[in-house]
């Protein structure tokens, strides 16, 4: 049996695509993040000096927001997306703009998103598009509507029928495209109406093909329910399920919550047992013929669904399966994953700097929890500089 560490040791295969420069810069903001305390006080540091305006949105544009994201607006990221396809790996560009409050900015967001989706029909690049439902609706809105939808007065009920049409006119702009749309998972004091909203344009749009996603977060200990509800559903109402699988990212917010609030916290308590969960969708989506995509920078799961596409007699190229990782991240799971013929795919968020900081402080956050994996793709830098400088 092949060694996972083999599959995804090829550090020149990983770094092709990277100058020497390029990769001494990872390495050094790398270092950085892989140290859980320089990155807390980092983040507080940078939050602090936008609250009072100081002029670093330079200094944040050529380090975090160079290395995980493609630009300001789609046409920016454009370099970076052709870039990935030179190699193979298709783009989800993802304007990451959340926990938005004005309407006029919904609206906004919902036209760039749309954006997106039609740039993507007669661009070979892109393989799917995404949304956050909380860049086009307001979440405590969401939350409220998740607690009590009868509590809504009349002019919240207005703004959650705009949202659901929000919703509607991406997805049918999805459908038209004929480009698969990615419905991001939030955080659970809004997830089940989101469930609720993406089920109900899965009915729609997923008569014919996969078109719609919903994203289940593993570490929730509702999620394989969940998504054993998706199944049974979509058998009897004979549309394609579909599903994205990620672990989780709102770790700290989940737990903090749960303890102000003195309830069981809706996460599983341990790594291991999210590692376990989110396995066994794995096994589950393949062996169910669930549509998938599966995002994780997690060696173990990316191995362990190419072994379980291969037992199932699923083609490494099939449509039906698409690994996914974040842009400046994993570039050793996502390029040798496509070296082998797998289908591979990388989010690139994008958009104004200050407005894309809650998703960099999140995925500052989310690294701080997994240093183990940082450390592997410290190491893996690391080597393929020592390489270079040896050959």
């Amino acid at each position: 049996m092949i060694n996972k560490h083999f599959f995804f040791g090829d550090t020149f295969t990983a770094f092709e695509n990277k100058t020497d420069n390029e990769l001494r810069k990872m390495n050094l903001l790398f270092t950085f993040i892989g140290v859980p305390e320089l990155t807390k006080i980092g983040t507080f540091l940078i939050k602090t000096l936008l609250k009072l305006n100081f002029p670093i949105k330079k200094i944040i544009k050529a380090t975090l927001f160079k290395q995980f994201c493609g630009g300001e607006t789609l046409e920016e990221c454009q370099d970076s997306i052709n870039q990935l396809y030179k190699a193979g790996i298709k783009s989800i560009p993802d304007y990451s703009v959340e926990g938005e409050s004005d309407e006029k900015n919904f609206i906004n967001n919902t036209k760039i998103i749309v954006q997106t989706i039609t740039s993507a029909a007669t661009n070979h690049s892109i393989g799917f598009a995404v949304f956050k439902i909380t860049g086009i609706g307001s979440a405590s809105l969401l939350e409220k509507a998740q607690e009590n939808m009868a509590a809504l007065n009349e002019k919240e009920l207005m703004a959650m029928e705009r949202i659901q049409y929000r919703i509607h006119s991406l997805c049918e702009a999805a459908f038209s495209a004929n480009i698969p749309l990615l419905i991001d998972a939030e955080e659970s004091w809004i997830q089940q109406i989101i469930d609720k909203l993406a089920l109900q344009m899965m009915q729609k749009f997923n008569k014919h093909k996969p078109i719609i996603y919903n994203t289940y977060q593993m570490y929730k200990t509702d999620s394989f329910a969940n998504l054993t509800y998706l199944l049974d559903l979509s058998r009897k109402e004979f549309f394609f399920p579909a599903a994205k699988l990620v672990r989780g990212a709102y770790m700290e917010k989940e737990r903090s919550r749960a303890e102000a609030r003195q309830t069981i916290s809706p996460i599983h308590a341990t790594k291991e047992k999210t590692d376990d969960a989110y396995n066994d969708a794995l096994s589950y989506c393949i062996q169910n013929k669930i549509a998938l995509c599966a995002g994780t920078h997690n060696e173990e799961s990316n191995f362990l669904l190419t072994q379980l596409m291969e037992k199932n007699h699923y083609s490494p190229n099939t449509d039906k399966v698409y690994f996914a990782q974040l842009y400046g991240m994993s570039d050793h799971i996502s390029f040798n994953l496509v070296k082998k013929g797998y289908n591979v795919t990388k989010y690139i968020p994008f958009g104004p700097v200050q407005s894309v900081m809650p998703y960099l402080f999140r995925r500052a956050e989310e690294n701080v929890s997994v240093t183990k994996q940082m450390g592997r793709e410290l190491e893996l830098i690391r080597e393929e500089l020592k390489r270079r400088k040896n050959s």
